[in-house]
């Protein structure tokens, strides 16, 4: 499933060009969300057909000229790739989907989508290639994979199935974090299509049930499209919140406390089995934007988890904890082992 596919492109009836002109006009309004919202207008377009103007969209992104730098370059080369092979420029979709692979990013997402690429055009072995080595890249070892590499584990072993391939360790970590009520060997069995034109009504029972168990376990992934995410004020932009509105001091009386507590609350979370956590960052005009579109004052302590979530609808959360040993979230320019992580590993 690509990451950006809008909620609405299973409705028959969404007219898809004017959605997507909608979320132009609307970036042009927030160009500090312009990224994401202009991924969700390509993916529009590319529903509708419309996909010279889709990569338009994606080279507007990565262009030098463009009033933003983008926050996830690999990943809007991927969606340019995959669109670009599905009209017909084969060659260049290939090129960009080396350069990606060679980039080895630290996101699931752009593995994700040039291996499903490659998968949708039966390039089995490429496609199980990729999805292992972003296994290999991503996912710790003995410890519980990151709920945003699961789309890794499921495609490869949907791939590894196509293949008739063996099961082997990655299988087995796949079939522990799947929650469909369907075996994942069931979900991917290659002979499936077949038994759909079978006039056995038990086995067009069964896969009746085994298509809701499919569509069971998408759903549960979009009704969570963003992290549940902790808000973070970098010093000088609490600093200034603080100076501002001094009545927020009660809930943070310190920078360092404030750090603190949001690895402590993360880690609760982590604990309690929550997945899919992440961190957004707050600054100043950005939070009274917010405010006054809630019609409240700034100093109301019970607008500050309304915004994180705000924030992290638009696209702003980053993945907690960070993958590897990336950069802390504190913006120390430490890695996260040596910085906020070198308490405890997270549960």
């Amino acid at each position: 499933m690509r990451p950006e596919k809008p909620a609405a492109a299973a409705d028959v009836d969404v007219d898809h060009i004017a959605e997507a002109a909608r979320l132009e006009r609307t970036a042009d309004l927030y160009p500090e969300d312009a990224e994401q919202l202009l991924l969700q207008a390509a993916a529009h377009l590319e529903l509708a057909g419309a996909r010279d103007r889709a990569t338009t969209l994606y080279d507007n992104l990565l262009s030098p000229s463009a009033p933003h730098p983008p926050s996830s370059p690999l990943l809007i080369r991927a969606l340019k790739a995959s669109n670009l092979w599905e009209y017909g420029h084969e060659a260049e979709a290939r090129a960009i989907i080396d350069g990606v692979r060679a980039a080895a990013p630290r996101d699931p997402a752009p593995w994700v989508i040039v291996a499903e690429s490659l998968e949708s055009h039966d390039e089995l072995e490429q496609a199980h290639t990729a999805f292992t080595e972003a296994a290999t890249l991503l996912i710790p070892a003995a410890a519980e994979p990151p709920y945003s590499t699961h789309p890794i584990l499921f495609g490869r072993h949907r791939v590894r199935r196509l293949l008739g391939a063996d099961h082997d360790d990655w299988d087995a970590l796949a079939d522990q974090v799947s929650s469909s009520a369907v075996p994942l060997d069931e979900l991917h069995d290659p002979k499936r299509v077949w038994s759909l034109g079978s006039e056995n009504p038990a086995e067009l029972r069964a896969e009746i049930a085994r298509i809701q168990a499919e569509l069971g376990s998408y759903r549960q992934a979009l009704s969570r499209p963003f992290p549940v995410a902790v808000l973070h004020w970098p010093a000088p932009e609490l600093t200034e919140l603080l100076t501002a509105y001094p009545a927020l001091t009660s809930e943070y009386p310190s920078h360092e406390a404030h750090l603190s507590t949001i690895e402590s609350s993360l880690r609760e979370l982590s604990a309690s089995g929550t997945p899919n956590l992440g961190i957004v960052t707050g600054t100043v005009p950005s939070y009274e934007a917010f405010a006054a579109s809630e019609a409240s004052s700034p100093e109301d302590p019970s607008l500050l988890p309304q915004y994180a979530t705000t924030l992290a609808a638009r696209g702003r959360a980053v993945s907690w904890p960070p993958e590897g040993d990336g950069a802390c979230w504190c913006g120390s320019g430490q890695t996260y082992s040596s910085c906020h992580g070198a308490a405890t590993d997270p549960a």
